[in-house]
């Protein structure tokens, strides 16, 4: 008997993340559930509300460690220099704010943000040097336009409900001439890889995940939110539209994480 755990939405099912049909149906998803658009936010914020204190260990027993890498390779292309002021949204407990500020030294300044309290109250644990922890939403950021040399975000713009508004705010945020770098989960190429893959995610992860945690649920929505995101040349064509430039999309481990780097 063949196993079949391929949950790949196709492409019109992908379209119904961006803002348009969001708009239109006063619906977004979270995973494969729909919502009323006005609840995702807080359905998202429930989320990270119940894995918060194990989040970080949960991240490195799930990817075997990689995510680390992935993260170095994602502020690698942000070519930080001393003194620059960086932003990562939605930047949970600082693990790239963190990696960014051993880049721009003293005089420099890397801020997390991040809506969840729980979270910031996690990376604040951490007393990460040179980093600054502040509470906000995504869609609308709570600086200045210009204010930032590099705008990180990783593994968080899948969660925002209008994803074009969300990188709106960073191109608002960025000065001329600055460095986006988005870190996300994508498909892989190989298709063996991919059910492996699929298999680890929809029987082995939420298995791990209610085991150590106690919440099943959220380790489910997490592998759905991936299969049901815009494609690396999908995303390409949406940061093209808002205005960024010298678009470059990097693959990684087979295409499991993307990075798509660019500039204002």
């Amino acid at each position: 008997m063949t196993l079949n755990f391929d949950k790949w939405y196709n492409r019109k099912k992908r379209l119904e993340q961006l803002e348009t049909h969001v708009s239109e149906t006063r619906t977004a998803r979270f995973g494969f559930t729909t919502y009323a658009e006005s609840e995702k936010r807080h359905r998202v914020n429930r989320h990270f509300n119940s894995i918060a204190t194990q989040y970080d260990f949960m991240n490195t027993i799930l990817s075997g460690g990689i995510h680390y890498v992935w993260k170095r390779r994602a502020v690698e292309t942000l070519m930080i220099k001393p003194n620059q002021k960086i932003l990562d949204v939605c930047g949970g407990t600082g693990d790239i704010a963190r990696l960014s500020a051993s880049r721009t030294g003293k005089k420099g300044m890397s801020v997390v943000y991040d809506m969840n309290r729980k979270m910031i109250e996690q990376g604040k644990k951490k007393s990460i040097k040179g980093v600054t922890f502040v509470q906000g939403d995504a869609e609308s950021i709570s600086f200045p336009d210009g204010s930032f040399d590099a705008v990180s975000i990783g593994f968080g713009i899948r969660n925002v409900t209008h994803l074009e508004t969300g990188f709106k705010e960073i191109f608002r945020v960025l000065k001329k001439g600055g460095a986006m770098c988005c870190l996300e989960f994508s498909k892989p190429d190989n298709p063996f890889f991919r059910y492996l893959y699929d298999l680890y995610s929809f029987k082995i992860m939420p298995l791990i995940g209610g085991l150590i945690t106690g919440s099943t649920e959220a380790y489910t929505a997490f592998p759905e939110s991936i299969r049901a995101f815009p494609l690396p040349g999908e995303l390409s064509l949406i940061l093209q539209n808002i205005g960024f430039k010298d678009i470059k999309v990097t693959k990684l481990t087979n295409g499991i994480a993307v990075i798509h780097s660019a500039r204002k």
